[in-house]
């Protein structure tokens, strides 16, 4: 029997589920990926939008973090809602004393529904601190406009937007086009190429926590051992797949289905 990979969430709790900390560890678990949580802050939300939000203390943060790395080995982390200037430095600091590895950090700055989950003066210390840690990179197109100071409308702006950001630290870029009219597609990049990776655009607004699963499926498959090109590719297949089966829940706007190649796979057997 082979080992079990482990992968961290460094994120926001979600109170309905769709996102943050419950769709990353759905997604791990999805993804065959032994998943544990470092909880920044709690929401209060519903598929119609944030309530109100409370951040963790930083010590609290700090133990998480600090005994999960001194009791198991860690083979990838994803970071997700990260909100204040305190807790980014934290983070920073203390998965540089643990040399963390294969982190995916996700700029998570405003929900759907507009609610700010990024303070405005954090921005800057998000990118100078945890960029330069990160494997990858997975801004969407607001979140990269507001890094780069671009505006973002077609392909050739997301390259650019890809390359500013390559150039603040970041190993790897992808620049998520879902926003974009015509395929979804996205822009990866290295340092070196541009690698457009397509997918078929589906007619929903089930659509709460794609970003949240988008990377955490990443790190999944940096965990399980996957190169990056192919971890993002694999990752972009399965949150289309999630997108695709997506349901209706509540009065807004519905969840992504974490766990559809297993219903799939019921089906089949049924």
């Amino acid at each position: 029997m082979s080992e079990m990979k482990v992968a961290l969430t460094v994120a926001g709790s979600d109170s309905c589920g769709g996102a943050g900390i419950q769709a990353d560890l759905k997604t791990f678990g999805a993804l065959g990926v032994y998943g544990m949580s470092v909880i920044t802050a709690v929401t209060a939300q519903n598929t119609t939008g944030v309530v109100s939000v409370r951040e963790l203390d930083v010590e609290i943060i700090r133990d998480q973090i600090d005994c999960l790395f001194e009791d198991i080995e860690i083979d990838a982390v994803k970071i997700g809602m990260v909100s204040s200037i305190e807790i980014i430095d934290v983070i920073g600091e203390r998965l540089r004393a643990h040399r963390a590895r294969n982190i995916v950090v996700d700029p998570v700055m405003v929900s759907k529904s507009g609610c700010h989950l990024l303070r405005p003066e954090s921005r800057q210390e998000l990118v100078e601190v945890l960029f330069p840690m990160a494997e990858v990179v997975t801004p969407n197109l607001f979140e990269a406009g507001v890094i780069t100071g671009m505006q973002i409308e077609n392909l050739e702006q997301m390259e650019e937007a890809a390359a500013r950001i390559h150039e603040l630290g970041a190993k790897n870029v992808v620049v998520k086009g879902g926003h974009l009219t015509g395929d979804a597609v996205d822009v990866l990049y290295d340092g070196e190429h541009f690698r457009h990776l397509r997918g078929r655009r589906i007619d929903t607004k089930n659509t709460h926590g794609t970003g949240c699963t988008f990377s955490s499926a990443i790190a999944a498959y940096l965990a399980t051992g996957y190169p990056v090109v192919e971890a993002v590719r694999r990752a972009k297949e399965y949150i289309t797949g999630a997108i695709e089966h997506s349901f209706r829940l509540g009065h807004g706007v519905g969840p992504t289905d974490h766990f559809y190649l297993y219903r799939k796979e019921a089906i089949g057997r049924g």
